[in-house]
């Protein structure tokens, strides 16, 4: 069996070769504050956030696309590995998506993870090569071709030529970062403190990178920053673009440092072919358009841009050959084990 985990800040987006995905869960899990058990994990955590009792913790375990709880993914891990292999006596081959920027020792960390919660095998893909496969790209092309993954907690950009990566950039602004814009604006401009949900449905229902019109508004509930009581008030598409829009040049700078750094041939075929978004943050209401007038290249955003990391896996299970050309190879426990021994001489 192949197991693809496309290992997420805010969301975990699980695929099993020959069934496509077979689940997304939150990346969060409850744990017991007094003894630090896994209570539980994923969706079934996600609408305690911001409403858990002391006697619980919500533990976000990436942060900005970087591992800031380790025990935590080892039992996310162990308990999807479980949950999608029931009973069966073998154990999987799994396939693990991370940031183009995760360290070479961030990344041992993570295959020691993986084979320690139930991988036969494990390999770490990164996820702008995932993300371009799964948005349908070509990169058997000589031509150099640009994505965007634009993830929770980090944007990803590479330019892929012949079947591998030939720049890869990563910035921590993205989906996370608009929503805490959203909080922090809405406390500085209007006194009125908002969660974490909050702001994500505000960014989901009228978010945008460029002025809507007409104008949208929605209701919202919050905490009065002055009077510390409950409060119900309308927040606008306009009031959501304020907040974000520093944000979102910093994504178009992200994407223009690419360009810079892209040989001038490389740098010809792009604009050619433009750009490509995916990622659930691609979804953001006018950001294609944005980033065109920022680039001036063509920008598309992808059938299904939130899933392109995990059918990108799919692909990559069907084609080892890509694996081979991008030097990503699967490694087992005595592979793990002669890593620590190595490292320990």
């Amino acid at each position: 069996m192949q197991i693809g985990i496309d290992l997420g800040t805010t969301s975990i987006l699980l695929y099993v070769k020959g069934k496509g995905i077979v689940g997304r869960e939150a990346s969060v899990a409850a744990i017991e504050t007094a003894t630090g058990d896994v209570l539980a994990i994923g969706n079934e955590v996600y609408q305690m956030v911001g409403r858990n009792p002391d006697s619980l913790e919500i533990i976000h375990p990436m942060r900005d696309g970087v591992i800031s709880d380790f025990s935590i993914i080892y039992a996310m891990i162990e308990h999807y590995v479980k949950k999608i292999c029931g009973k069966r006596l073998l154990k999987p081959s799994v396939f693990i998506c991370t940031p183009a920027s995760v360290t070479e020792l961030e990344r041992s960390a993570i295959l020691e993870l993986a084979i320690a919660a139930g991988a036969g095998r494990a390999c770490l893909v990164d996820e702008p090569l995932a993300a371009a496969l799964g948005a349908g790209m070509d990169l058997s092309l000589t031509a150099g071709q640009l994505v965007a993954d634009i993830g929770g907690g980090t944007t990803d950009v590479a330019v892929f030529t012949m079947g591998s990566i030939t720049i890869a950039r990563s910035g921590k602004v993205a989906g996370n970062a608009l929503e805490d814009a959203i909080t922090r604006y809405l406390r500085r401009e209007r006194n009125v403190l908002v969660g974490r949900l909050t702001a994500e449905e505000i960014k989901k229902q009228i978010g945008c990178a460029q002025l809507r019109h007409p104008e949208l508004g929605i209701p919202v509930r919050g905490q009065s920053y002055i009077s510390r009581m409950p409060v119900k008030l309308e927040v606008t598409s306009t009031e959501a673009y304020l907040a974000m829009r520093e944000h979102l040049r910093e994504i178009a700078e992200l994407i223009r440092g690419v360009l810079e750094e892209t040989p001038p041939e490389m740098a010809g075929d792009i604009f050619e072919q433009g750009i490509t978004l995916t990622g659930g943050g691609a979804q953001l209401q006018g950001l294609s358009q944005m980033l065109k007038d920022a680039t001036g290249l063509e920008t598309r955003v992808a059938p299904n841009p939130a899933f392109c990391v995990a059918h990108g896996l799919g692909i990559l299970m069907d084609k080892p050959e890509l694996l081979r050309e991008n030097n990503y190879a699967f490694r087992t426990d005595d592979d793990i084990g002669e890593f620590e021994r190595n490292r320990n001489l």
